[in-house]
């Protein structure tokens, strides 16, 4: 009795490591360089649409934005107290810990305890986890979400009771409310249940549990059709995006890559398996490739794929080398004495080598683009009072993620603010007004981004359309400051123009070839997109 009990005690004790020691490599790793001293443009809309308040945020998600809503809503309440990027991001770093401890405890409970230490170490030390465990985005919570469902799941199956299948079907619901292409996750879940060969019971329970999460979602999905236009910057996957996720998922440096997928291939021999029993397998090759391959197809014809929707599949990868490196280990008793430590140096080893790409990754300028350095030159450039001419009107979020860098200046084709008018970047004046506030200046900056420079940019819009043709018409440039993300010129009157209301406004007409917008009035264009 007394063996037994310390045995139990000695098994618990090895369990709980194996998940905790994952969650705290993450937790450092993703604390690591947090305040990175920038926000870049999709933070900036998830920190300016945050401080908004809830009526706002309700407003805004009717016309844009409604698969992020109830992110909006959490991260309201979390910057409420206290705004800044390090909160921002913390709530990711948090979701990316739960997954890598989701991860651990699906290895020990389908495996043994080191299987799950190998994975939950290995998911923590992935770049694409660190990457997105420090966005001020969804991704991670999403990821997070995933990965308990999965787990979920695996209990629920061996449950008689309804409680563990409403866990499970409440927490893959939260999950796609949070990002709805997370659905796909349930088609993942199906070929678990396939492959584990499940009896009608586990069926039926989830797909109950499964119908539930559809109606849930199903306003959500109704309202979002008709926000598509938020993705239509998309484009077709090639295999190129292909050969890229695949480096995202295990790693980019072929030292690192050859062995892992060598492992994953030596996790994939077929073991045999009673019918109803998950296997790690069963549970972690659906994940990792039906989503991906799945949004990867569509995308093929309804442009949807990029590669943070599927960041939940990465969940997968590192169970299956953790299940290889168990066979290897079990093959090779003599050359590995001691398994489990063998196994966490290999992984330390893992991060040593991707060390300096983790290390480059907290550097603002790795972004897309950096606001924080947008609205140092605009603090440094502008004054209070100062006109200023947005083009286009997105390039307006770097003066609402800094707002202190632009207090003062007089926004010239702002008509209604953005939390007032329900957008992200508020409402513009018409072409007729625009040009009359234009008429009265003499001097005005222009805050613009890259490709709005660029001589190939035609805008879709009236209001931006007549941006271009006034400040090429009466203006020429004086001086010019360019750094990533966006060009600030000041345009000054043309000495021989006399300004004219016009009485009518003329229909616009799409430039000729040689037609440029304001890169063409005699200095360099901006860099093209």
């Amino acid at each position: 009795m007394t063996h037994a009990w310390v045995r139990r005690s000695a098994a618990r004790r090895a369990e709980a490591v194996a998940v905790l020691l994952p969650v705290l490599v993450m937790l450092v790793i993703g604390l690591w360089g947090l305040d990175r001293g920038g926000m870049w443009r999709d933070e900036a809309v998830t920190f300016q649409v945050a401080r908004r308040s809830v009526p706002q945020i309700w407003h805004l998600l009717h016309s844009v934005d409604v698969v992020h809503g109830l992110y909006y809503l959490l991260m309201h309440a979390v910057l409420a107290p206290h705004p800044g990027e390090v909160a921002l991001r913390l709530p990711s770093v948090c979701g990316a810990a739960a997954a890598a401890g989701f991860v651990a405890a699906l290895g020990v409970r389908l495996c043994r305890p080191r299987v799950g230490l190998w994975a939950g170490l290995l998911y923590a030390v992935t770049p694409m986890t660190s990457h997105f465990a420090q966005e001020g985005r969804s991704y991670a919570l999403v990821a997070a979400g995933a990965a308990g469902a999965t787990l979920l799941l695996v209990r629920a199956a061996r449950s008689t009771r309804p409680g563990p299948w409403c866990a499970y079907g409440a927490t893959v619901a939260v999950t796609c409310l949070l990002h709805e292409l997370a659905l796909l996750l349930l088609l993942a879940h199906a070929g678990t249940l396939v492959l584990a060969r499940v009896p009608a019971r586990v069926w039926r329970a989830w797909i109950t549990a499964a119908a539930a999460v559809g109606l849930v979602l199903l306003p959500l999905v109704l309202v979002s059709q008709g926000q598509s236009a938020q993705v239509a910057w998309l484009s077709r996957p090639g295999l190129g995006s292909v050969k890229r996720l695949l480096g995202l998922f295990t790693g980019p440096a072929r030292l690192v890559t050859v062995p892992y997928l060598a492992l994953v291939v030596l996790a994939l021999r077929p073991a045999r398996t009673r019918p109803g029993t998950f296997s790690l397998q069963a549970v972690a090759l659906p994940l990792v490739t039906v989503p991906p391959a799945v949004l990867l197809a569509v995308s093929r014809w309804w442009p949807l794929y990029d590669e943070r929707y599927v960041l939940y599949a990465l969940a997968g990868a590192p169970l299956l080398a953790a299940a290889g490196a168990e066979r290897l280990a079990a093959r090779l008793p003599r050359l590995l004495p001691h398994a489990a430590l063998s196994g966490v140096l290999a992984v330390t080893l893992v991060f040593a080598v991707q060390l300096p790409l983790l290390r480059r990754d907290r550097v603002p300028d790795r972004r897309p683009d950096n606001l924080a350095a947008v609205s140092v030159v605009a603090h440094r450039e502008l004054r209070p009072g100062d006109p200023v001419l947005f083009l286009p009107s997105i390039a307006r979020r770097s003066a609402l993620a800094y707002p202190k860098a632009f207090r003062g200046i007089r926004d010239i084709a702002l008509s209604v603010p953005a939390p007032a008018s329900g957008t992200l970047y508020g409402r513009e004046a018409d072409p007729g007004e625009l040009r009359r506030r234009l008429d009265r200046l003499d001097r005005v900056w222009l805050v613009a981004a890259p490709f709005a420079t660029a001589p190939a940019w035609y805008p879709g819009s009236a209001t931006e359309r007549a941006k271009l043709a006034v400040v090429d018409e009466q203006f020429v440039p004086r001086e010019e400051v360019v750094r990533k993300g966006v060009t600030l010129r000041l345009y000054v009157r043309r000495p021989t123009y006399t300004p004219v209301i016009p009485t009518a406004q003329p229909r616009p007409e799409r430039p000729s070839a040689g037609r440029a917008g304001p890169g063409a009035l005699g200095s360099p264009p901006g860099p093209r997109r």
